[in-house]
């Protein structure tokens, strides 16, 4: 009997060990459910104000190094304001309405996170990518000053939190605890894997902010600082001289943006292309010991989230990305790795994904390449392309691609960064190009005609059935519209509130009209009505795709696996036209419910079709 109990208990050992060993990712793959996710970016500060205790305060806002603070009088914007009403404490003398912008803050939190996660799961999401929630002093968080917490007012006790750091040597893991903040936010990764969703954090490696902890020593002590071959500083302060010659490269010659040393570059370093080369091994420990922080807080990887986006990964050598991907998949086998590439000449040339997909550096890149194409031909706009241009143009991205990245892209049209869809389609200027009113007076901001949203909605069939997985930027579901950074970044327009109208003509002078800003629950369901469509056809998940027609404004393309198929049309004619399906095979279209469809199909101006094949 006792040999007969250890063969079983070594059968069922060996067969543990397989089942984990396969559930684990091949290193140089992205995860399976990486193709199978919607993902949906929140970005804290204007998601969801779940706690008004916590709100910010001005000593919060402050960039002491800088001399920036927060102008007499300020305080926190309420949630409904009309956008572009200034505040008593920002109409200051010479400070246009762009640069106040910055000061403005509206208190969103993790608890409004928490608070709206049902809201998520029932628009169907499965994946949530949180844009920067590091401990930093600005809205975008990418100035941080501790990469290891999360900034104090996201969480419940901004001064106990603050007094927890202050007791911390930040250049010592050991000595890390959890504040408040930490702690809710852990809450939200097992909240968020309790409704089988994904969770991951955007960092950026490449700079700090100027109250980043090892900077400040680096500004106290000069060559004395430890940290001061963690910087790019090009000289120091003599203190022999009344002159103050401290002198460094800020990201994009950003004051506020101290960029971390890049070490061991081996070829032509270039923004918008990839170069060979790593980052200073002191900073890099550092980075390390809080990725590890996340993916497996207190050694536990059931318990951390699911991966990282990286910010401006191009600003990064090659080898610093391998070591990361190394470090983040010893930790986390199923870990997801997404980085932002994005200009390689702007406004006219997108980079290459090619050589950061190749499985040593990421899983995905942000993929803008599949959507400005797309816009061309969807959306009315003075770069407009026909059907066979957009099919080559997504063929020559794809194909580029091996499979498995391919299906795992991140399908970004929107963001934090980017102007909204619905004022992107509503404008006809080139992508990303002059598409602020403060870059161009006739940009339109306010909301947009039927026309747009028609057109918008055929993009989103497009984007609900194509390669790679959908990606929502938040509110988009809700129908708010917006230009380019900051004007994406409007608080979002939940339905228990009574918002103040807009003017159309954002802050320009003369008469304008003003437009009602509330939840569209007709844009919601369209929403929700494609991310089912999509979650309970796999065959839109991982099957192949085929082009049947692409000729004019007419696009269609089958997608298929085994005896599985749909068939997606799309009409942008201003008449009827006529598609041939074969006729020996019925479908069933899943955007109206018609069936049974076979033979010729007449679609209308404006119109498209998913049809499933029922035999």
């Amino acid at each position: 009997m006792r040999a007969n109990a250890r063969f079983l208990f070594l059968l069922f050992f060996l067969n543990s060990f397989n089942s984990s060993a396969q559930s684990s990712t091949p290193f140089n793959e992205p995860p399976a459910w990486s193709k199978e996710v919607i993902w949906y970016q929140i970005f804290v500060e204007r998601f969801n104000n779940g706690d008004k205790t916590n709100d910010p305060t001005p000593a919060d806002i402050d960039i002491a190094p800088l001399n920036l603070h927060a102008p007499k009088g300020w305080s926190v914007t309420p949630w409904t304001n009309n956008w572009f009403d200034q505040e008593s404490w920002a109409k200051l003398p010479g400070k246009s309405f762009g640069e106040m912008l910055q000061y403005r803050r509206y208190g969103g939190d993790l608890q409004g996170v928490l608070n709206k996660l049902d809201y998520l799961q029932d628009l169907g999401v499965t994946a949530l990518f949180i844009n920067p929630i590091n401990d930093a002093p600005s809205l975008h968080k990418y100035d941080a000053r501790n990469y290891h917490h999360v900034d104090v007012n996201f969480g419940p006790d901004p001064v106990g939190d603050n007094k927890i750091i202050a007791s911390e040597n930040p250049a010592d893991p050991a000595t890390w605890k959890w504040t408040s903040a930490d702690k809710l936010f852990l809450k939200l990764i097992a909240e968020v894997h309790k409704r089988k969703m994904k969770i991951i954090l955007d960092y950026s490696w490449n700079h700090v902010g100027t109250t980043f902890w090892a900077w400040l020593d680096v500004l106290k002590n000069q060559q004395a600082s430890p940290y001061k071959d963690w910087f790019d500083i090009k000289s120091f302060d003599n203190p022999a001289t009344s002159e103050y010659e401290f002198s460094y490269n800020g990201w994009l010659n950003i004051p506020s943006l101290p960029e971390l040393k890049k070490v061991n570059v081996t070829t032509f370093k270039q923004a918008g292309h990839p170069y060979e080369g790593n980052i200073n091994e002191g900073a890099k420990a550092h980075i390390f010991a809080v990725t590890k922080r996340w993916l497996a807080p207190d050694g536990d990887a059931s318990q951390g989230i699911d991966g990282y986006r990286l910010d401006v990964a191009d600003q990064i050598g090659l080898g610093f990305w391998r070591d990361f991907r190394k470090q983040v998949r010893t930790i986390q086998p199923n870990a997801y790795l997404i980085g932002e590439i994005w200009w390689e000449a702007w406004p006219d040339r997108l980079m290459n994904p090619v050589p950061y997909t190749k499985g040593d550096v990421f899983d995905a890149v942000m993929f803008y390449q599949a959507y400005r194409p797309a816009r061309y031909f969807f959306a009315k706009n003075d770069n407009a392309i026909d059907a066979q241009t957009l099919k080559d143009s997504l063929e020559f991205q794809w194909n580029r691609l091996n499979k498995s990245n391919r299906y795992a892209m991140m399908n970004v049209a929107s963001s934090h960064d980017a102007p909204r869809l619905l004022t992107d389609f509503y404008n006809p200027n080139k992508y990303k190009f002059s598409a602020s009113p403060s870059d161009n007076p006739l940009y339109k901001t306010g909301k947009p005609d039927e026309e747009t949203y028609k057109r918008l909605r055929l993009y989103l069939v497009h984007a609900y059935t194509s390669v790679g997985a959908p990606h929502i930027w938040n509110g988009e579901e809700m129908g708010m519209w917006g230009a380019d950074d900051p004007y994406p970044r409007k608080p979002l327009m939940w339905k228990e509130f009574t918002f103040q109208p807009e003017p159309r003509n954002n802050f320009q002078p003369g008469p304008t009209e003003y437009d009602p800003i509330a939840f569209n629950q007709v844009h919601f369901d369209f929403y929700k009505k494609l991310i089912a469509i999509r979650k309970s056809n796999p065959v839109l998940i991982s099957g192949e795709i085929e082009f049947i027609q692409s000729q004019g404004k007419h696009l269609g393309y089958r997608r298929f696996e085994g005896t599985k198929e749909i068939i997606v049309l799309f009409n942008l004619e201003e008449k009827p036209y006529i598609f041939s399906i074969p006729s020996e095979t019925t479908y069933t279209d899943l955007l109206t419910k018609r069936t049974p469809v076979s033979g010729n199909v007449t679609l209308g101006s404006m119109e498209a079709m998913i049809l499933k094949r029922l035999r």
